[in-house]
């Protein structure tokens, strides 16, 4: 079998489905085997015969129906430690021998995965191209004459060839996703500090974040979801989540000026993809990106270059000759700032992380082209600095920002490259991106769209949807009754809120409803009624709103109401507002019109009959 022959396991859920009929671990992972050939560029370390042994032992100890990833094989960026693998970071005169897994690879490892091959990069993580590195400059899967993207080359090339159905890379300027967006994968790039990051060998350690590459959406959530966490080795405290949803109708910032590459035919895909978007009932609104650019300018312009330095300190004062030449010079580049220029440039990005604040209050996500371009290896050798630094202008401010992104395929250029959108969210809100991104990956199902790239299968089965997402906050069930119904006056408070609906239904026919007099906007009671009294279904609307939003809303509520408990006409009980018992004694009752909006109906037709 050549490396580049389609294969049926492709997904989690085809390596569970030939496990569940009845094939062994030793015979799927040993026909992995002659796949990871030594002059494969896209790896730098691959499992021998004796490590399938010790994996296959290894799995004898584990029960396949109590760890999700039993038996399935995955890559890992050779910058992140795995034990009984060295880890170079693609300078072997920098490898040492870990003796621990980093925390994502012994989260996978307990899942039941198995590392099959730790895989080529731009070294020390510097790049976006995949061709710095002593180990082979790694081609674009479904053009070779053009570049992988990098950093992280290898891990998206043997997900993308179908080799394993995921692996792991880094990312702090964009290395999870730019070659995500080269090779038609999803590129899911964490909030920074969210996930643990003992273990992986740092590029800017205040930036760096551990990234997925899957072939769907669905593969990459269970993932994330399984290496989801803080560990003792983020240099910063976790960020706090968010909801886990967007609007129905999200409003999408996109870039005013996209200036994408005309040669290459971007433009069409772009369009295209916008032309998706708002059919998912997106409202598209430009913005100058100019200081999104001035955040990204700082990346390697301003002195978070140092932070490279000094991950590699020893190895470029002592022995710079063994670097690759062009990390060298961009590395060197740290020489030219002070300690007072890191504390310059700290807080010139907290002016301008001020000024983009309010851009999130017109709009809930940003829509941007992975790459604006796609370099060919002949020209990266040529301009191997400027052609690199094309390819960062929608990545290298996500992470100075602390922001979530997410990087998805939405469809090929005329010539048959891929053409990759990423979101763009506040920090914490992953899984909010994730759940976005099932619309998207289902829209591009129903256009009959290749999901899985020409190499492997052109359409995504159903069983691979997503169906696990990254941890969000807390939340709870609201109750509405009155005003604060979707359409009335008082609703916006919701969505100031983050709330969405989960249902409209009934209360349990134990309430009556009042409306009472002299509230602006007008209100209704909503009251319990005793043992013996007659009682009805009240209409109302069901949200889910975030914990950390009720102290606020619940500040916004006159007397008599507030905040209890509302019986549901199917038993459960949420949170609603309810109200104190001694006013309704004025309080009209108008509990036989079923709800408030039919009562406010009724006033309106007697209104137009009078």
């Amino acid at each position: 079998m050549s490396p580049d022959q389609p294969v049926s396991l492709l997904t989690l859920e085809d390596w569970r489905a030939a496990y569940a009929a009845g094939a062994t671990a030793e015979a799927l992972l040993g026909a992995l085997l002659p796949r990871l050939l030594p002059g494969d560029p896209a790896w730098i370390a691959r499992l021998d015969e004796a490590g399938l042994q010790a994996e296959l032992a290894r799995l004898a100890t584990l029960d396949p129906n109590t760890v999700p990833l039993w038996g399935v094989p995955f890559a890992a960026k050779d910058n992140i430690d795995a034990a009984g693998w060295p880890t170079t970071a693609a300078c072997p005169a920098a490898a040492y021998q870990p003796t621990a897994d980093a925390s994502v690879v012994a989260r996978l490892r307990a899942a039941g995965a198995v590392l099959i091959g730790k895989t080529n990069l731009d070294q020390f993580a510097t790049g976006l191209v995949g061709t710095r590195s002593p180990f082979g400059e790694v081609p674009n899967t479904f053009d070779a004459d053009y570049v992988s993207g990098g950093s992280s080359s290898g891990s998206a090339s043997v997900v993308a060839r179908g080799i394993v159905p995921f692996a792991l890379g880094t990312d702090t300027a964009g290395s999870g996703r730019v070659p995500a967006g080269f090779n038609n994968l999803v590129g899911w790039k964490p909030t920074p500090h969210r996930l643990g990051m003992q273990g992986v060998l740092p590029a800017c350690k205040s930036l760096d974040v551990v990234s997925v590459f899957a072939l769907t959406l669905g593969d990459a959530g269970e993932v994330a979801a399984l290496i989801d966490g803080p560990d003792d080795g983020s240099p910063l405290p976790a960020p706090a989540l968010r909801p886990a949803w967007l609007p129905e109708k999200p409003r999408l910032g996109v870039p005013l000026l996209p200036e994408l590459d005309t040669v290459l035919g971007y433009g069409a895909p772009w369009r295209q993809a916008e032309g998706r978007a708002r059919a998912l009932g997106a409202e598209l609104v430009p913005l100058d990106f100019t200081p999104l650019f001035e955040v990204a300018a700082l990346l390697y312009q301003g002195p978070w270059v140092a932070e490279r330095y000094a991950a590699v300190r020893e190895l470029i004062e002592h022995r710079p000759e063994v670097m690759d030449s062009t990390v060298l010079e961009v590395i060197n580049q740290a020489r030219r700032f002070s300690a007072a220029d890191a504390f310059d440039g700290r807080y010139r990005l907290e002016a301008l992380a001020r000024a983009i604040a309010p851009m999130w209050q017109k709009v809930d996500v940003l829509m941007v082209p992975t790459s604006p371009t796609h370099p060919t290896l002949a020209e990266v050798a040529e301009q191997p600095v400027a052609r690199n630094s094309a390819l960062g202008r929608y990545t290298n401010f996500v992470n100075l920002l602390g922001m979530a992104a997410l990087a998805l395929p939405s469809g090929f250029t005329a010539a048959g490259l891929p053409f990759g959108v990423t979101w763009i969210a506040p920090g914490g809100a992953d899984a909010a991106l994730a759940d976005w991104g099932r619309r998207w990956e289902q829209a591009r199902l129903d256009e009959g769209d290749m999901v899985l790239g020409a190499r492997l299968r052109p359409a995504l089965p159903s069983d691979t949807m997503l169906r696990h997402l990254p941890a969000s906050t807390p939340t709870l069930a609201l109750a509405v009754v009155g005003a604060h119904l979707q359409g009335l006056p008082l609703h916006y408070q919701l969505r100031e809120r983050s709330c969405r609906l989960l249902a409209r239904t009934h209360s349990a026919p134990h309430y009556r409803l009042h409306a009472l007099p002299g509230t602006v906007p007008p209100k209704p009671a909503l009251a319990r009624v005793g043992a013996g009294e007659t009682g009805h279904a009240i209409e109302l609307e069901v949200y889910e709103m975030p914990q950390d939003q009720v102290g606020s809303l619940l500040a916004l509520i006159p007397p008599p109401l507030g905040l209890g408990s509302v019986e549901l006409e199917d038993g459960r009980w949420v949170k609603g507002f309810i109200c104190e018992p001694a006013p309704l004694a004025d309080a009209p009752d108008i509990s036989e019109h079923g709800g408030w909006r039919a009562y406010l109906a009724s006033r309106s037709l007697a209104g137009s009959s009078a």
